[in-house]
């Protein structure tokens, strides 16, 4: 292990063990930390350099290319408050209803990989709080190609959404399943589907296939996250799991493939990580088809 990432790791692991950890009160605070942290929304909307590293001055600016078998080749938009090439036209409530119904202000639907399905349940504070932050952002003018999908997609996904309720930050599993489902939409990525569903009887049980975003034109499966203790993550201890989380790193050492965002989640709070790990115990244990 290189220097850094020795230093790295214990300042990461000293967090776990504290607890605790600030978290902004504000709109604009709280939107920055689930656009940045939680919901690692640079991870597809900001542009990568020659050498995989994110391209400075240009976070959520746009461009970040990369193929998905069987839907085709993806480009991430342009988020910042640019009034032609990014969002600036856009008001706080068109992008609230973007993000929880999947079109844009001129009627287009927005396609996947854009976790639609899951941002429906976001709350209303956080969904506001997310079009706070996006149009605070310093204005990037980049014009990027629009994505380029190999089937038609779907007219919308669903009735409106209105209302959303906060969820009960008292009850560890009702919140770490928020977290874990709307905010970070990690069940997205580690639940097989059915047709276009998500197989609810396999939550957490992986296997899905994606682009390995930190080696172009290769391919990484999802992992059985749920506490089967052969096939999923039973065995780990819980600073194994925030480890992997946080670090990208197994048990044994190895690196998890970059397609899962941790270098945003190094930040997420030490209460919002705890939440986490205590809803991902409680999944059933499913086996590894």
């Amino acid at each position: 292990m290189r220097n850094w990432e020795a230093i790295a790791a214990a300042a990461a692991l000293a967090m776990i063990a504290a607890g605790g950890g600030a978290r902004g009160e504000t709109y604009q605070e709280r939107g920055a930390y689930l656009v940045t942290t939680l919901g690692a929304c640079g991870n597809c909307h900001t542009p990568r350099d020659a050498a995989n590293r994110p391209i400075a001055g240009m976070d959520l600016a746009g461009g970040r290319e990369f193929n998905v078998a069987g839907l085709g080749h993806i480009v991430g938009p342009n988020l910042t408050p640019d009034p032609e090439t990014g969002i600036g036209a856009w008001s706080e409530g068109q992008i609230v209803y973007a993000l929880r119904n999947g079109k844009r202000p001129d009627g287009t639907v927005i396609g996947p990989p854009m976790p639609v399905g899951m941002y429906r349940a976001l709350s209303d504070r956080d969904v506001e709080a997310i079009a706070v932050y996006l149009k605070s952002l310093k204005p990037v003018r980049h014009a990027v190609a629009r994505s380029q999908f190999k089937a038609p997609l779907p007219p919308g996904y669903g009735p409106t959404v209105g209302h959303v309720a906060e969820p009960d930050r008292a009850d560890p599993v009702a919140y770490g399943a928020y977290l874990a489902g709307p905010v970070a939409h990690c069940i997205e990525c580690h639940t097989p589907r059915v047709g276009p569903q998500l197989d609810q009887g396999r939550l957490g049980a992986g296997g899905r296939e994606f682009p390995d975003l930190g080696n172009p034109g290769a391919l990484t499966v999802s992992r059985n996250i749920t506490p089967e203790p052969q096939d999923g993550i039973g065995r780990w201890s819980d600073a194994d799991v925030k480890r992997a989380i946080m670090l990208g790193k197994r048990p044994d050492g190895t690196q998890l493939a970059r397609t899962m965002p941790f270098d945003a989640y190094y930040n997420v709070s030490s209460d919002d990580l705890n939440t986490i790990v205590t809803y991902l115990r409680s999944l059933k244990p499913v086996k590894t088809q």
